[in-house]
């Protein structure tokens, strides 16, 4: 970022104002106006804003035309309004404050739905435990206007290029200020527990996963993107490997960015019928449209012995209640149908 703003001071040619769209650690936008005002002619004024976008990987596009807020970070007051006539024909509130304050916003944000994901998480395990159903405690919380319902979906833990990163750094940034952020740190750590999740699942039905056929259906962080980072099947996805088993994975796009991964010897699929062809034991770590949509009889059709560990809750308990397998899903009383 340092070297484009360099490049910028060199080729603008009157005043001009530098709109900083990415999440950036606070201050940084400060540092770009000192280097575009230090490497520009002496004649030139160049000022920087902070506008922080808020899009989601798969959604990009309507999330810039449905905006749920307009973030406009400045020093002047008339840049403010500069940004402000810029987006006077979308339907959203704009906030115009600080680029420090517009910079926290972006980051605090993205960490406080990284919180409620961790959270339900956690509450899920409770569930569990206790003999509750997660998916009757999230809709029973998401009535409350405080709550809302949104990322309260219990599953195996949130990846991505987001929310990583940005609690990671958050609480580097604390930290930088000898200060701590409990909640932040317990978010990261349940987050990368809870990716195990799985394959703890599955020590509860086999000693040892030597010689077994995996069926592995979905490999990116979510459905709707290609992204693997951050995501479930990284983690896991190695293990059946150092123990002997034999994976079969389907992802509808994200294949070819796995392989360069070059993890081991995958078979990968094109269909999802032909991951289950065969297998002892299967793995959902993406809900995908396809996979939720699957006819859930091919579990016991295809599968030599359908154990399903669903690291998304694709599937309604009375459905799976129907058919001949194992179904263990997240935060909620697992089915069991057929001996292991």
């Amino acid at each position: 970022m340092y070297a484009v703003a360099g490049q910028i001071a060199e080729s603008v040619t009157q005043d001009c104002v530098v709109v900083v769209k990415s999440t950036v650690p606070i201050g940084t936008n400060d540092k770009v106006e000192a280097i575009l005002n230090a490497k520009s002619k002496s004649s030139i004024r160049i000022r920087v804003a902070s506008n922080p976008e808020f899009l989601a990987q798969g959604t990009a596009v309507h999330d810039t035309l449905h905006a749920s807020r307009i973030v406009i970070g400045v020093e002047e007051r008339e840049t403010g309004e500069l940004l402000k006539k810029m987006y006077q024909d979308f339907d959203a509130p704009i906030l115009v404050t600080n680029r420090k304050s517009a910079e926290m916003i972006k980051y605090a944000s993205n960490d406080f739905l990284a919180l409620k994901i961790s959270y339900i998480n956690e509450i899920a395990l409770l569930c569990e435990l206790v003999g509750a159903d997660i998916d009757d405690v999230t809709r029973g919380m998401g009535f409350d206007p405080r709550i809302g319902n949104k990322f309260l979906q219990a599953g195996i833990g949130y990846g991505g290029s987001c929310f990583p990163k940005d609690t990671k750094a958050l609480h580097w940034l604390a930290n930088f200020h000898d200060y701590e952020i409990k909640t932040i740190k317990a978010a990261i750590e349940v987050n990368e527990n809870q990716k195990l999740k799985p394959i703890k699942i599955a020590r509860k039905y086999f000693d040892s996963l030597e010689g077994l056929t995996i069926a592995v259906l979905g490999l990116t962080f979510k459905p709707g993107t290609d992204d693997l980072r951050e995501a479930p099947s990284l983690v896991n996805i190695p293990i059946m490997l150092d123990d002997g088993a034999h994976v079969k994975a389907w992802d509808p796009v994200g294949t070819e960015n796995f392989k360069k991964r070059s993890l081991g010897d995958i078979k990968y699929c094109d269909t999802i019928e032909e991951t289950l062809d065969g297998a002892d034991l299967c793995f959902i770590f993406t809900e995908w449209p396809e996979v939720k949509n699957l006819d859930i009889s091919l579990f016991s059709k295809k599968m030599r012995q359908a154990i399903i560990i669903d690291g998304r809750n694709c599937y309604a308990l009375d459905r799976m209640e129907q058919q001949p397998v194992i179904y263990h899903s997240i935060g909620r009383r697992t089915i069991v149908n057929l001996e292991p």
